[in-house]
């Protein structure tokens, strides 16, 4: 009995093992035959993925994370599938077309990141024309090798489909088993996609709505979610009336019914400038640190540097940039509001009624003007500047174009036209004037150093020789880097400026009146250049070892802290002399402003700057900086910029009011909601008055 069982047992582990075995072998078999059934697709397949993960990887850099890569593959899978719905003729087309499709937006992509450290936004195809001329800027300073290397993809799709196609392996699939398969793709992306959204979190969700951090939600979504969310963000001025306005309408009232019951607080400054004529200079790229940099002696900015120490000088002052760089500055200076978190406002929202420094001023009877010699069309001024308020735009045909630098008209041209246009806007009665005047020449690809003048920014020292005799020895610092072709053309900037403020002086144009000067964004320096002004070793013309004392780490929090641009207010009746080092933001501009020159917008988000104790600086990307700690949204994480503690309420409260300003200023853009308002309350008055 006990060998009958025993054989039992023995014939059962080997029928065991020889069905699992078998099974094996089928499972392997047909799993092979399957895949080796539609290379192409398995070709195509392997390419998208590969050339998303890598884009990744050289931007955000997260290799160890699975999510954007089960994301990736859902979304290639669907893209796969529809292939089944096509003549097999055509299959090959379609997978051409679509490694196309994704080389060129991975390659748009890696080259915007290098320049913007973003990610680029369908919305930009409506602004594509005003980067024709700014071509030249990517090909010399933002294009490297790493972007080229994507188009490995759709070269090798079209060989591996040769060698398909010389050894006959690949038949057309019959029309059924094509609807099989598709079926089945369309399973195992369901399966993936369920599989990632499991790992996502409520606040996953809630800053894909938003969108305003993109290098997050690449990190964590893929490139190719984020462009299919960014593509159906990009149609949202179509469609928003339909969507959202009750949520959005009642978070607005709610904002400003609190922020317009606390009443003004009145201080040293207010209406120290009322009815006196104002002038901005929009300074293009310029940057603080330039300010406090020399040269053998000789400093980057002396003009600005005399402006600043005679002026108010605000040290810690941020651009809150989106897309629209240059354009997003002027409309946040003017409106207090930040710019909209996709898209530009100039190009996707110049048809919605805003408040602004022009029309403030016209009520208190101001002639508003602004001069650009550039194209009027570029960032759709020609249309929002109206938008905005302004009486007239002088732009390129006002203008002989007589000196070019870079992109346009020299500044120094530019400024010593403008004058006489002023001088006789004052003769024909055009006073009191707020004028901005935005400047051109300190545009990337700062390559024409021979026209921005003898600036050099090389180290020269003087020794004594073997003969023991005085040599002097020069090294080249900044010398043949982008940074030191940038402090050139800052240092011909700096020049114009003050060539421009004597000539207004000449002209009697400085009387009654006060001159502002902003930087309208950082020159997005490569962030090796910061390393090598910081730690330059003259005496060997080599760096500063990382272990030495004086080594200065440019991670990212130093570069981010970098990024801050000069903001002085300078009148020549008026020597304020005083440097204010609270954090302060674009959007700050217009209520300090108004309470020096007496005008308040009821839509501001921003705070007149010495009306308070404590100031928050919020970025388009969710970041937020106060005077203690800068916060980074996509990683959760801060760099404590005193020495005291902060506590965890403290982020959480700042958090909190980020993401309320960003969505109160993004939905009032989106739903026009100021017009919506006044017409309401018109409507309201005449039911009351029974009209």
């Amino acid at each position: 009995m006990k060998n009958i069982i025993m054989r039992i047992i023995s014939n059962s582990q080997k029928r065991y093992v020889f069905l699992k075995n078998k099974i094996s072998n089928i499972k392997i078999k047909e799993i092979k035959k399957y895949i080796t059934a539609d290379l192409l697709l398995l070709y195509f397949f392997v390419g998208a993925l590969i050339n998303s993960t890598l884009v990744r990887y050289l931007t955000v850099k997260n290799y160890f994370d699975i999510r954007p890569i089960l994301a990736d593959i859902t979304c290639i899978l669907l893209i796969s599938l529809f292939s089944y719905f096509i003549k097999p003729k055509g299959r090959f087309a379609y997978f051409l077309i679509w490694s196309f499709i994704i080389t060129i937006i991975i390659f748009i992509n890696s080259v915007y990141y290098t320049f913007y450290n973003s990610f680029v936004s369908f919305s930009l195809l409506s602004t594509s024309l005003f980067l024709v001329d700014v071509g030249d800027a990517v090909v010399q300073n933002v294009l490297e090798p790493k972007d080229i290397i994507y188009f490995w993809f759709p070269i090798m799709l079209y060989l591996a489909n040769r060698q398909i196609n010389h050894r006959r392996r690949q038949r057309p699939i019959h029309l059924k088993k094509s609807k099989q398969r598709a079926f089945n793709i369309f399973i195992l992306s369901v399966i993936t996609g369920l599989i990632f959204i499991s790992t996502l979190t409520p606040l996953d969700f809630s800053r894909i709505n938003k969108q305003w951090n993109r290098e997050f939600l690449v990190a964590r979504f893929g490139l190719y979610i984020y462009h299919l969310n960014d593509l159906i963000k990009s149609i949202e001025p179509q469609i928003n009336t339909l969507f959202g306005y009750d949520t959005a309408a009642k978070q607005f009232r709610e904002f400003y019914q609190e922020l317009n019951t606390i009443e003004p607080i009145k201080n040293k400054y207010t209406n120290i400038f009322q009815g006196k004529n104002l002038i901005t200079i929009h300074a293009e790229s310029i940057q603080s640190f330039a300010m406090n940099l020399q040269f053998n002696g000789e400093e980057v900015t002396p003009n600005l540097n005399r402006l600043a120490s005679q002026g108010l000088n605000f040290t810690n002052f941020y651009t809150q940039v989106g897309v629209g760089t240059s354009s997003d500055t002027e409309f946040t200076l003017n409106t207090s509001l930040l710019p909209v978190s996709n898209g530009t406002v100039f190009v996707s929202y110049w048809n919605r009624e805003y408040v602004t420094i022009p029309s403030l001023l016209k009520e208190k009877g101001y002639y508003s003007f602004s001069m650009h010699a550039n194209n009027g069309t570029f960032w759709n001024r020609l249309i929002m500047h109206e938008v905005m308020g302004y009486d007239k735009f002088f732009h390129k045909p006002n203008y002989t174009i007589d000196e070019k630098i870079g992109l346009g008209l020299s500044d120094a041209s530019f400024f010593s036209q403008s004058v006489p246009m002023i001088a006789k806007l004052k003769e024909k009665g055009k006073e009191p004037f707020y004028g901005t005047m935005i400047m051109l020449t300190c545009h990337t690809p700062f390559d024409e150093i021979e026209k921005y003048g003898d600036f050099p920014v090389d180290y020269k020292t003087t020794i004594i020789n073997e003969d023991n005799e005085e040599e002097e020895v020069i090294q080249p610092y900044m010398e043949g880097t982008r940074m030191g072709n940038y402090l050139k053309a800052i240092n011909y900037a700096d020049r114009a400026i003050g060539q421009f403020i004597n000539n207004l002086d000449e002209a009697g144009l400085l009387e009654n009146t006060v001159i502002v000067i902003y930087g309208d964004h950082d020159a997005r320096l490569p962030r090796r250049d910061f390393n090598r002004l910081y730690n330059y070793n003259p005496e060997t013309d080599t760096l500063l070892d990382e272990e030495d004392p004086n080594f200065k780490r440019v991670d990212y929090y130093q570069y981010e802290l970098d990024r801050k641009v000069p903001f002085i207010i300078w009148a020549k009746e008026k020597r304020l002399s005083q440097k204010v080092d609270t954090v302060m933001g674009m959007y700050d501009v217009l209520p300090t402003l108004g309470n020096m020159f007496g005008f308040r917008s009821n839509y501001q988000i921003g705070k007149d700057i010495f009306s308070i104790k404590e100031n928050i600086v919020v970025f388009l990307n969710g970041n937020w900086l106060t005077d203690k700690v800068y916060y980074n949204s996509q990683k959760g994480e801060y760099l404590l910029l005193k020495d005291e503690p902060i506590e965890e309420d403290y982020i959480n409260r700042n958090n909190e009011y980020a993401d309320t300003i960003l969505g109160v200023s993004n939905s009032l853009i989106i739903y026009d909601l100021i017009k919506r308002e006044r017409e309401t309350t018109e409507l309201l008055k005449s039911i009351q008055s029974g009209e």
